[in-house]
């Protein structure tokens, strides 16, 4: 279908706007032939599914299930509701496998940079004492690498080192479900969830390992401040639950619940191994952590993640080391990955009084962070800044770091249909990606105080599924057909199911009608369709003035839906199929 085609059915579409009532779609796939000269700026597959895709849901029925399952306890489920209300985005973010690749290199490019002598020397000798101390050998568990990603730019906003949230996404992986079976495959997979799991026990096993200890683990805290009053308590439920599962004695604690006493860290008198450490007393300098501390410096039990590795990757002074392109040569980073941090860090400097002027007059292009913050707490972006808050930083210990704009996922929320930020954390290990999820929000910085934002799965496509080059056309394009009760089958346009989608039209034509949807994903030669890709199936209702009614569109039956979560009563007879056959390759 030409674009001159396309923007001749949009304009007839909209020819005659209405007012109109949100809703929620069942399936879409938005992938026309688009020139570079076009206005709109899809960039690849992926933003194009950001923006217009909401065929896959979290199945609230499957979380809760898994949630009882997982818990052991139903009432522990009804916790991470009332606790964690916004914790679980609706959609997914889908993100191309270029970018996952990039992603892949930045972190073995800073991984391979912490290695040299030289840097842990270097930020070794700005932090305190306690991260000097060797870690018995312990790496570090669940490093966080977040970035923003923004059409063609993507940027390392910050490292975690004890990033949060990692079993929180093995939960969704296994409650999200797709309506459609070309969606499925975008999938991070069936068996992942379980395989994550088991990374995550691997992990502790060589933290425990690598301190020379040849017994098993035995027992393990998790640790954090009134862990039970955190806003991911019921994260540590999970844990818990894993840890028990693999025979790991494990026990949620305060610091004050630690003891030191005859060479040995207790709790409640029983002896610990290991600590997982998700305290952000990062260097252990509170009173509370007396215990902890001096069985650390003591070499009797194993902390992870630790107060080293804090130094050596996430204090934000880092940051700007890792964008110092004279100082990586001087300690000698090779070119090659100075290359790839000067491309995909961004420039962060100190905020003192002798650039604050500079800074002040350019805050608008600029974030601006608290050396030693965490879960953006005290970050503020520039264009936001008052005079009284600015003072604050410029003598408040602040790094200034070039903006890069989170990505962008339109979704239903309130129900209406809106934009929202996202970005993408990689949770890593050894500098090895383990898993990629996004989280969605509203607002100056990421948060879990959205509706219809929080943790949302990361959805890949296949190499197939990208544009050849900026000045070609899509290679491939999505059609849309509506199959009625009667076994009749009509074309719906897709820019008009766009439109749909966004609130911007009803039709009066489908006004109170339900229908099944098929969507066919489809390989062009030139404008013309050429091969089927995929085939996807739904169910669309429209209200009495035209518009979506989501309510209606889904299948009742929770028996109906099949392997990969199709619902198989969306799916077309054989007479059906080959209309939509006719249709596809007799009228493009």
């Amino acid at each position: 279908m030409p674009t001159t085609t396309l923007t001749y059915a949009l304009e007839k579409c909209l020819a005659e706007p209405k007012e109109v009532t949100p809703f929620e779609p069942v399936c879409l796939i938005l992938e026309v032939p688009v020139t570079a000269s076009s206005s709109r700026k899809c960039g690849t597959t992926a933003a194009a599914l950001n923006e217009a895709c909401f065929c896959v849901s979290l199945d609230q029925v499957a979380l809760t299930n898994a949630l009882s399952e997982q818990l052991g306890n139903p009432e522990l489920s009804e916790l991470l509701k009332s606790r964690c209300p916004h914790v679980f985005a609706a959609r997914p973010v889908f993100v191309s496998p270029s970018r996952l690749r990039q992603v892949r290199e930045v972190i073995q490019a800073i991984e391979r940079t912490v290695s040299l002598p030289a840097w842990r020397e270097h930020a070794l000798d700005s932090a305190p004492p306690i991260a000097q101390h060797n870690p018995r050998h312990a790496r570090g568990v669940f490093f966080g690498y977040d970035f923003h990603l923004d059409e063609d730019k993507l940027g390392l906003i910050e490292i975690n080192t004890n990033a949060g949230g990692a079993m929180l996404n093995v939960l969704l992986a296994r409650a999200q479900r797709s309506c459609c079976s070309g969606v499925v495959g975008l999938s991070p997979g069936q068996e992942w969830p379980g395989g994550f799991e088991q990374s995550i026990l691997h992990m502790f096993a060589q933290e425990w390992s690598a301190s020379g200890e040849q017994r098993p683990l035995r027992r393990l805290v998790i640790l954090d401040e009134s862990p039970q009053a955190q806003y991911l308590y019921p994260e540590f439920l999970l844990f818990q639950r894993l840890f028990e599962s693999a025979g790991i004695g494990c026990i949620i604690a305060d610091p004050a619940d630690l003891a030191f006493h005859n060479d040995c860290l207790l709790v409640h008198g029983k002896p610990v191994d290991l600590v997982y450490n998700r305290l952000t007393d990062f260097y252990l300098e509170g009173d509370n952590c007396s215990a902890l501390r001096s069985a650390y410096l003591a070499d009797v039990v194993t902390v992870t993640p630790h107060p080293q590795a804090y130094a050596l990757y996430a204090d934000k002074r880092r940051l700007v080391d890792l964008t110092n392109g004279r100082f990586l040569e001087e300690i000698g980073v090779g070119q090659q990955i100075r290359a790839v941090l000067a491309q995909y860090v961004p420039l962060t400097v100190p905020v003192g009084h002798g650039n604050a002027e500079h800074l002040w007059q350019n805050r608008r292009s600029l974030f601006f962070k608290p050396v030693s913050g965490f879960g953006s707490r005290g970050a503020y972006r520039g264009d936001k800044l008052t005079k009284r808050v600015w003072e604050e930083i410029v003598g408040g210990n602040y790094v200034a770091q070039s903006l890069v704009a989170p990505g962008e996922r339109r979704t239903v929320a309130d129900p209406q249909v809106r934009p929202m930020k996202f970005d993408l954390r990689a949770y890593a290990y050894a500098g090895e990606v383990q898993w990629n999820a996004a989280r969605v929000y509203q607002g100056q910085t990421t948060n879990f105080r959205t509706e219809g934002g929080g943790f949302a799965p990361v959805f890949t496509l296949g190499e197939e599924e990208k544009r050849a080059g900026s000045t070609e056309q899509w290679s491939h394009a999505s059609f849309t057909f509506l199959l009625d009760e009667t076994g009749a089958v009509q074309e719906l346009p897709h820019p008009l199911y766009l439109a749909l989608v966004r609130a911007e039209k009803a039709t009066s034509t489908l006004a109170g009608k339900r229908f099944r949807l098929a969507d066919w994903y489809v390989a062009m030669e030139g404008n013309h369709p050429s091969k089927v890709i995929r085939e996807w199936y739904g169910w669309v209702a429209f209200n009495a003035d035209g518009a979506f009614h989501p309510a209606a569109g889904f299948a009742k039956d929770s028996e109906s839906v099949g392997a990969g979560n199709v619902d198989a009563t969306a799916l077309p007879t054989p007479e059906e199929h080959r209309l939509i056959n006719h249709l596809l390759f007799q009228n493009h």
